[in-house]
């Protein structure tokens, strides 16, 4: 049965994992660093230019923010990590609101980790991956602003990325490459979650 991602819309804010209740459908959920382009390949995914607030200051998302398709799955827009500029007590606030969900959420499919293909591999991304590895958290890799620079650069940062996370994993995990600016690779990104679906 098809799947229009187009009609995603928002269902719900959520302050904490506790909240979430009486939700039977798959989540697949999206997070990285505050400035990867998390809200827009939501918004860039659904073809909607406002479904995700995006923002020229990181740290625009504080809550888990679920927007539904066709009630037939969620994706969930999760606070980045690693932004320096929020307080002490508001990042680790956002950082245990993270850990919570992704241990917690019995609805989980996978969490896509963003991370940005323009600049060299960052530890704060490796080591939040190698953290998800540890407590069993599913994981697919997504490379966004592969258009910020040149190809033979953005191949070298990604084959650098998964070269990096291959000292700690054994399996490693789906790596997806994407613009939103250019809309490339989306499609790969959405066919993939609508075939996961269906073949649940």
């Amino acid at each position: 049965m098809p799947m229009d991602f187009n009609k995603a819309k928002f269902y719900k804010s959520f302050g904490s994992v506790d909240q979430i209740k009486n939700n039977h459908l798959p989540e697949f959920a999206f997070i990285g660093r505050s400035n990867v382009g998390k809200s827009s390949l939501i918004n860039a995914l659904c073809e909607q230019k406002k479904l995700a607030k995006t923002s020229s200051n990181p740290g625009k998302t504080q809550l888990i923010n679920f927007f539904e398709v066709e009630e037939r799955l969620f994706l969930v827009d999760l606070p980045g990590y690693g932004y320096a500029k929020v307080s002490k007590s508001k990042r680790e606030l956002f950082e245990g609101i993270i850990s919570d969900y992704l241990v917690k959420s019995s609805n989980l499919f996978v969490v896509f980790v963003l991370v940005d293909a323009s600049i060299p591999p960052q530890n704060i991304d490796l080591d939040f991956i190698n953290w998800c590895g540890q407590f069993k958290v599913p994981i697919s890799v997504v490379f966004t602003k592969t258009d910020k620079r040149k190809a033979k650069q953005i191949q070298k940062n990604t084959d650098d990325f998964i070269r990096a996370v291959s000292l700690n994993w054994a399996e490693l995990p789906l790596f997806f490459e994407t613009s939103s600016n250019k809309k490339e690779g989306l499609d790969n990104l959405v066919n993939w979650i609508i075939n996961s679906i269906h073949n649940v």
